[in-house]
C-alpha cells in the first residue's frame, strides 16, 4: 500500500502541475479532478467492488463541513502548486504539524508534552529558510499552500469532532472519503463560476487551438482526468497504508513520501535549487520527521499508562 501511495501520489502531483503549466484555471481543475473521484467512487459502489455504507441524513449533515474544509484545502493546494514549484508547495505543506498543535490547543484544548512542541522548531526554522530562497517564490504560492494547512487541519478537527460511533460496518476509511467527496463535488460547484467566470472555457479554446496551441484538447483532458483519478486514489490508499502498518512506520513513509515528491519534482520539472533552499526543505522535512516520532513515543507512552 506504501508503494502505491507514493506511485499514485506522484502521478497525481506532476498531472496537476503539467496541466496548471498550460491552463492555469485551478478553482476548474480543482472540481473536475473531485468530479472523477466522486465518479470513481459510485462506479466502484455500482459494481459491488465495494460495498455501499448506507448514505443516511446524519451522515451527510456531519460531513458538511468536513467537505467545506476539504474544499478549501484542495483548492488552496491546487492554486500553491499552479503558482510556484511543486516542490515549494511540499515543502511549506510540511508546516501542517505546526498548524495541527495550534488548532488543537485551541479548538480541543488538547496539550502535549514540550518536546513534541520544540521538535516543530526545526520545521518553522526550515521552511523560513526554504522561503527566503526559493527562486519561484511569490505570495499567492506561499500563502495558498499555508490556507490549505489550516483547511485540512480544520478537516481533520472536525472528523474527530462531528463523526458519532456509527454500527454501519461499511463505512470505513476509503467510503468515508468517498461519501465527502460526493459532498465536495455539490458544494464546489458554483465557485468556479464565481471565481473564473466562464474563462475556463475560452481558456481551453485558447491553449488547444491555432497555431499557438500549447497542447491538444485530448491530451488535456486525458491528463486532468488521470490526475482526478489519482487524487482520489492516492487519498484512499493513504487511509489503507494507515490501517496496515504501525503509526510511526506510517510517519517514517509520510516523510519518505514528501521527499520523493519533491525530488521527482525537480527532475521532471528542471526546478532551479539553491544550497540554502536545499538545506532549509530538507531541515523541514526531517523536523516533520522528528515531530512525528516525539509525538507518537509520547502517545505510546500515554496508551500504556490507560
Amino acid at each position: 500500500f506504501i508503494v502505491l501511495w507514493y506511485v499514485f501520489n506522484i502521478v497525481y502531483n506532476i498531472s496537476n502541475k503539467t496541466v496548471l503549466n498550460v491552463y492555469p484555471y485551478p478553482w476548474f481543475v480543482a472540481w473536475i479532478q473531485l468530479v472523477i473521484g466522486a465518479a470513481y467512487a459510485l462506479l466502484v459502489w455500482a459494481t459491488k467492488l465495494r460495498k455501499m455504507p448506507d448514505v443516511n441524513k446524519d451522515l451527510i449533515k456531519s460531513l458538511i463541513p468536513v467537505a467545506i474544509f476539504h474544499n478549501v484545502g484542495h483548492v488552496a493546494t491546487v492554486v500553491s502548486l499552479g503558482a510556484v514549484a511543486v516542490s515549494f508547495t511540499h515543502v511549506v505543506k510540511a508546516m501542517e504539524p505546526f498548524v495541527n498543535v495550534v488548532a488543537s490547543a485551541i479548538i480541543l484544548k488538547s496539550v502535549f508534552p514540550i518536546p513534541v512542541y520544540l521538535s516543530l522548531l526545526p520545521v518553522v526554522g526550515g521552511v523560513i529558510m526554504a522561503s527566503v530562497t526559493e527562486v519561484s517564490f511569490t505570495w499567492m504560492g506561499f500563502l495558498s499552500a499555508m490556507t490549505s494547512n489550516f483547511a485540512f487541519v480544520g478537516r481533520n478537527i472536525y472528523s474527530k469532532l462531528g463523526m458519532t460511533s456509527t454500527k454501519d460496518e461499511n463505512l470505513n476509511g476509503a467510503n468515508l472519503f468517498a461519501v465527502m467527496s460526493c459532498i465536495a463535488v455539490v458544494l464546489l460547484a458554483p465557485f468556479p463560476f464565481i471565481m473564473e467566470g466562464t474563462s475556463f472555457i475560452t481558456g481551453w479554446n485558447a491553449v488547444t487551438s491555432g497555431a499557438g496551441a500549447a497542447i491538444t484538447s485530448a491530451k488535456l483532458a486525458q491528463t486532468i482526468g488521470i490526475s482526478g483519478l489519482f487524487f482520489h486514489m492516492y487519498q484512499e490508499v493513504a487511509f489503507l497504508a494507515l490501517d496496515s502498518v504501525h503509526p510511526v512506520t506510517h510517519s517514517v513513509a509520510n516523510t519518505v513520501k514528501r521527499v520523493v515528491i519533491i525530488v521527482t519534482s525537480i527532475i521532471v520539472f528542471k526546478n532551479p535549487v539553491t544550497q540554502a533552499n536545499a538545506l532549509g526543505s530538507a531541515i523541514a522535512i526531517l523536523g516533520v520527521l522528528l515531530y512525528s516520532l516525539i509525538k507518537n513515543y509520547y502517545a505510546e507512552k500515554e496508551a500504556k499508562k490507560a
